[in-house]
């Protein structure tokens, strides 16, 4: 059977090698943390996850450091140096907050979904798909039209985009879950 140009994209990032990334690393670690691009780098993951080339959807890349979610206690004076700060593991992955990035920087959109695209030995990188619900290309799309009504809006601040509901654990269901219908229902029980 005769394979398309989307299954071998898919294939190549599989296992995405040096010669795939490196010069494109270098080039983001010096740009900003959060940039539009023309067209997305994966494209066979993009077009799956809603992508169209049209107008009204945008594609951001967004920077985020890795490592632990280190902060610092604004105003902690006449303490030791290692009481000033405060590290936790933050209860949402990568991607949700790259997403949530993302809808802060650009408020008039909506973030449709995202993926990863890359990291290096201190950022990670993601895409995210961003879409304008007040222009008549999305309201006339049968298939992205959902996304301009009311209940969608400020999605990833709300924790509904496919990688929220993953962090949140809302891929399984089960009554015995304590992350049904939310954590504060549950008194904070659940992750």
């Amino acid at each position: 059977m005769v394979k398309g140009m989307y299954h071998y994209i898919k294939e190549a990032w599989k296992a995405p090698g040096r010669a795939l990334l490196h010069e494109k690393l270098i080039k983001w670690r010096a740009g900003n943390s959060i940039e539009k691009v023309e067209k997305p780098l994966r494209l066979d993951k993009a077009r799956a996850l809603g992508y169209k080339a049209k107008k009204g959807i945008i594609v951001l890349r967004v920077r985020l450091i890795r490592g632990g979610r280190r902060r610092s206690r604004v105003g902690v004076k006449g303490r030791k140096t290692r009481k000033q700060s405060v590290r936790k593991t933050l209860k949402m992955n990568y991607r949700w907050v790259a997403e949530i990035r993302a809808a802060r920087k650009y408020t008039n959109l909506e973030v449709l979904n995202s993926y990863w695209v890359g990291k290096d030995g201190k950022y990670y990188f993601y895409e995210i798909i961003m879409v304008d619900p007040s222009r008549p290309e999305i309201k006339n799309d049968p298939v992205l039209k959902w996304i301009t009504s009311k209940k969608n809006m400020r999605r990833a601040e709300r924790g509904l985009t496919s990688a929220a509901r993953k962090s949140r654990g809302l891929r399984n269901k089960s009554p015995e879950l304590k992350v049904r219908p939310s954590l504060r229902a549950w008194h904070r029980r659940g992750k």
